[in-house]
């Protein structure tokens, strides 16, 4: 019994000092082995839901296609009783507005429709559904120095990230559980003119469970609040 306490002290300090030593790369390689432990996402095609709940609003139901290899994204919202499509085909944009597709200028400015929101959508959720491989794109740049921190009482690897200048100017931070790897909440701030972080600015995002999908394990709930005063913003729940 000695010998068996004796092992597994060592053992875990062991992990302790490692996780503790280790490197921003080794981290986020790390993270992708546990995510996508067969390197699936370059190759994702997949469908699925987005529920969207906010305080005094009503329910949002998107449903999401990705076919990275073929270069096309769809996303279909309904909430209440308007549907909006959102289509990008190899850079193609398709809107449609209550299965109207040959809208006017009018109704395209009154709803808010436009290509370039297509596209956001687009980078929006292949981003935030791709983490943390999308953290391996062009552009970005990773921290070497992790961190240790407590965050809302649970002990994280944090990872630091920012962008070259094209990308963006938000700093993002990666939060990992130190035995598993596995990615359990993101926060990103804003800067001011100097590069320094606005700390009152920018959202923090805590997720829980998962699905997965293609043989990657991806957040299924997330929730997300101000930084500032730890408002409550928003939920989204994952249904594939």
């Amino acid at each position: 019994m000695k010998l068996f306490t004796f092992l597994f002290v060592f053992i875990f300090n062991f992990q302790l000092i490692s996780a503790q030593n280790i490197s921003g790369t080794m981290l986020l390689e790390k993270a992708i082995q546990y995510h996508d432990p067969n390197s699936q996402w370059d190759t994702f095609k997949g469908e699925f839901d987005i529920i969207m709940e906010m305080p005094d609003n009503p329910k949002r139901i998107s449903h999401i296609t990705i076919n990275l290899p073929s270069e096309y994204f769809k996303v279909k919202a309904t909430r209440d009783s308007v549907v909006t499509e959102y289509t990008v085909d190899k850079g193609d944009c398709l809107i449609s507005l209550n299965g109207k597709t040959d809208l006017t200028k009018a109704e395209l400015f009154s709803n808010n429709l436009s290509c370039e929101r297509a596209t956001m959508y687009k980078n929006y959720y292949t981003y935030l559904y791709g983490l943390p491989m999308k953290l391996k794109d062009k552009g970005t740049k990773i921290s070497e120095t992790v961190e240790r921190k407590t965050f809302k009482g649970k002990d994280y690897l944090v990872l630091k990230v920012t962008y070259e200048e094209a990308v963006g100017s938000d700093v993002w931070y990666f939060y990992f559980n130190p035995e598993t790897f596995a990615m359990e909440v993101y926060q990103f701030f804003k800067t001011d003119e100097q590069g320094k972080l606005k700390l009152d600015s920018g959202e923090y995002i805590m997720l829980s469970k998962s699905e997965t999908i293609n043989q990657i394990k991806i957040p299924k709930v997330r929730a997300w609040y101000y930084n500032k005063d730890d408002a409550y913003l928003a939920t989204d729940t994952l249904e594939k």
